[in-house]
């Protein structure tokens, strides 16, 4: 063998080594970057290479949107919807997850992220939210049943927590530049200061007769009153003398 041909077959496999080693470095920086997105994207396309390719035109559409933060303003205004809608779940789980839909793109719209088709609002918002992005798919998919009247009450309690999962991220961002931050009051402490939901967390009441006021309930008038870590009895209560 000659030693142009040997200095031959090393060139190629050097190339072959270092094209080995950039896939790797950009299949780990996409599964870093996007998470269990990842995974689900490889599985639902059955091939890595179109999977990666898919992740990385999402990136490039986004960096083009002008995605931008909310006002403080704008920012009260969701709290407050938010607010109102999940206290509406008691009487109309229905409508509740309807207009839990609605707020969540009428937020995103907000954000800048625009108003395609959801698979497309889905794969947006994926870029910078990859950790919430499977709530919105369970949340749509919930209410797609449900348009249907294959839903019961404890999926429409689920689709709630799946889409305040994603609002809660969309929601809670920096102020613009300029900007002074809004102190959150404890009243409007609804989804920014709250730990991320938990799918067994109960944010919707069993019980008809309570109020909700944010993530808290408000016990009815037969219940003891809670003051910080303290309960007061009631004032019939008598003290055990025993």
């Amino acid at each position: 063998m000659s030693p142009t041909l040997i200095w031959i077959i090393l060139l190629v496999a050097l190339a072959a080594v270092v094209v080995m080693i950039v896939a790797q470095r950009r299949t780990r920086a996409l599964h870093e970057k996007f998470g269990p997105e990842y995974d689900r994207t490889v599985k639902s396309m059955k091939d890595r290479g179109k999977a990666e390719a898919d992740l990385n035109k999402r990136i490039e559409r986004v960096e083009e949107l002008r995605i931008q933060p909310l006002s403080a303003a704008d920012r009260s205004r969701f709290e407050q919807s938010w607010q109102a809608d999940q206290a509406r779940f008691v009487d109309d789980p229905r409508a509740a997850v309807r207009e839990a839909d609605r707020l969540v793109t009428e937020l995103m719209q907000a954000r800048g992220y625009p108003m395609a088709d959801f698979g497309q609002r889905a794969s947006d918002v994926s870029v910078n939210h990859p950790q919430v992005v499977s709530d919105y798919r369970a949340a749509h998919d919930i209410a797609e049943r449900d348009a249907k009247g294959q839903a019961n009450t404890e999926e429409l309690r689920k689709a709630m927590v799946h889409y305040r999962a994603l609002f809660r991220e969309l929601l809670v961002t920096e102020s613009p530049a300029g900007e002074a931050e809004r102190p959150l009051t404890t009243r409007d402490r609804v989804l920014a200061d709250s730990p991320p939901p938990d799918d067994s967390e109960r944010i919707i009441p069993d019980r008809p007769q309570r109020s909700i006021v944010g993530d808290r309930i408000i016990p009815d008038g037969t219940d003891r009153s809670i003051v910080g870590d303290r309960i007061i009895p009631d004032r019939d209560a008598r003290p055990d003398t025993r």
